[in-house]
Order: C-alpha cells, then structure tokens, then sequence
C-alpha cells in the first residue's frame, strides 16, 4: 500500500485486520452523488456452517484448528450449529463418532466419543457479529456501503463465509479512548435487533455491501457529488462519525497527504480529541468530506500517534459494490 514503515497500522474495526491493495486504475470523472451517513452500526452474519474457533484437542493425538469446517456428525449433515447438538444428544454415550471435518480446501474423518466432541461446542460458532461506521447510501440504486475495508473474523483468521448477513443501527454507550501504543474503542449495542439497515451482500476487500431497508435521518439533506481523487488536496476537510448514542456529528480534519490509492490526514477537532483521544476501532467507514464533495471513507490509524489515521478514495470503495 506504501504505508510509511515508521509507524504500525491498524484496521479500525475489532474483529479485522486487513491491508488494502494499490489501485493502478484511473477512473474517470463524473457527477454521481451519494448520501454520506457516519452512523454506527452493528453487523451480523450468518455462516456457512459450523466452524472451530481454537485448536482444540479433540482426543489422545487428533487436534481439531481454528477455522476447521466441520461438516457432518455420524450421517447427519451439519449446517448449523443447534443440528450438532441435537445429534449429539440423541448419541449419548457413543464411542468411535465419526466426523467429517474440512480444512484448507481438504476434507478428512476423525473419530472421539460423544462426550468428547460435546466438550468441542464452546469452541464453535455458526455466526460472527462486529460493529463499524456506514459510509453512504445511494438513494437511487437503494443500495449501501460500509467500512472500507474487509471483515476478517478473529477467531477464523480469514473473512467469513456467509450466506446472509445484515446491518443494524447500534448506539454508542461508552468511549474506551485511544492512547499511543493502545487503540480506543466504541462500546455500542443494537438498538433494535429485530429491525435492519439493509442485507449484507458482498463483504470484499472495499468493504461490506448490500441493499438499504432502513429509514435514516440523512446526515445531510441531499447527496453529495463524489470527488475525484486528483482533485483532493492537502487542507482542511471534516469526517461524519458517532461517539455518542446515535447522533452523527461533523469534526474537523486535516488532510496531510494524498497518495494514489489513498490518503492520510490528522484529527484536528479538539472536542472528538478530548472525547476520543485519536481514531477508534468501529470508526472505520466514516465517511470523509472536502469543500462540499464526497471524499472518501476512513480506514486505518496509527497505532503509536492515534490521531492520524488514512482513508480510501470514495470511488475506489465504490468498485467493491460491482
């Protein structure tokens, strides 16, 4: 990315960890025109199956690793993992279980007692949840996109297979600030569960993407035109975030340098200073704007000076959506 080597970069959300790649394509001007948002929101997904979240130990020399798919109990097919455990009640007892397990592309049979697989069910998830920063919505296509960069999951190393997932407005609740050295954090819930943003369609390498559902006080009260990344310039420029409950606020930045495939700035605001102490993790996605114009989305700090941080061009995230 031509990160500067002196400091160590990390991505803005808790669950995430991801490196953007350089965009040698130019793209031409245009007037489109994009709602920016700043809100905070809470992210589910729904996963593709039952997966290991730890090495496990599995019986005397069968290791069972973190991101292992496991796909089927006895002749029961395992999807979900509320399937693994009414199967695994109805064996009782059971010696010599067999289970079909998938690793890295590659699909083998291990076999352990009833109990012991049992003991493997704190150590797996069917779903993973994070939280984050929605960027804009674009009021013609009913679309969304959020983040500006990959959900990697924790426990997974590797961006999670889904087959649903959706967003939900979530509130702030507290400020854990950012220290050199120590990123800060958001603290939020859900304020409805029941109710969604949107559907998570794509989770690529710009961000997550999908379609908008959801009524929303806009930031502003009409879309703003995308900049074109040559016409971004060092100077003054505001980015749309939530710190607290679930009102988007303006602060200040300043633009420090513009690079191909993105750009860096530093916090300026005294007052989202004095509350935040730099950049925090589920502020990524924020959406960043210069003189009346659609910039960009903020997606990575420095860890050892917090009140810096680097965006991508809005109209490099908006490739993510095709």
């Amino acid at each position: 990315m031509g990160w500067s080597k002196q400091f160590k970069l990390i991505v803005t959300f808790s669950v995430v960890l991801l490196f953007l790649p350089i965009n040698t394509g130019t793209a031409s001007g245009n007037d489109e025109s994009l709602i920016p948002m700043g809100h905070s929101i809470g992210i589910k997904m729904d996963l593709s199956g039952v997966y290991i979240t730890n090495d496990v130990l599995l019986g005397k020399d069968e290791w069972l690793r973190a991101g292992d798919l496991i796909g089927q109990v006895e002749d029961v097919k395992i999807s979900k993992l509320k399937i693994l455990e009414q199967t695994l009640s109805s064996i009782r007892d059971k010696e010599g279980v067999k289970v079909l397990v998938s690793r890295n592309g590659e699909t083998f049979q291990v076999s352990s007692d009833s109990e012991a697989i049992k003991r493997l069910i704190p150590f797996l998830k069917d779903s993973t949840e994070g939280t984050g920063t929605l960027t804009y919505v674009d009021p013609k296509k009913g679309t969304y996109g959020a983040l500006g960069h990959q959900i990697i999951d924790s426990s997974l190393k590797s961006p999670p297979s889904f087959i649903s997932g959706s967003i939900h407005l979530s509130e702030i609740e507290q400020i854990r600030k950012s220290v050199p050295g120590n990123p800060g954090y958001k603290i939020s819930s859900i304020v409805k569960d029941e109710e969604t943003l949107g559907t998570i369609n794509k989770n690529g390498i710009y961000g997550i993407f999908g379609l908008w559902n959801g009524s929303h006080n806009e930031v502003l009260s009409e879309p703003l035109v995308i900049m074109h990344p040559s016409d971004v310039k060092v100077g003054e420029a505001e980015i749309y975030t939530t710190v607290k409950g679930t009102t988007v606020e303006s602060f200040s930045i300043r633009i420090t340098s513009v690079e191909k495939e993105q750009f860096h700035f530093v916090l300026t605001d005294s007052k989202l200073l004095k509350i935040t102490g730099g950049i925090l993790q589920g502020m990524s996605g924020s959406p960043v704007i210069q003189d009346g114009k659609f910039v960009g989305a903020v997606t990575h700090m420095f860890v050892d000076e917090p009140e810096k941080g680097a965006a991508l061009f809005l109209e490099t995230m908006r490739k993510g959506e095709k």
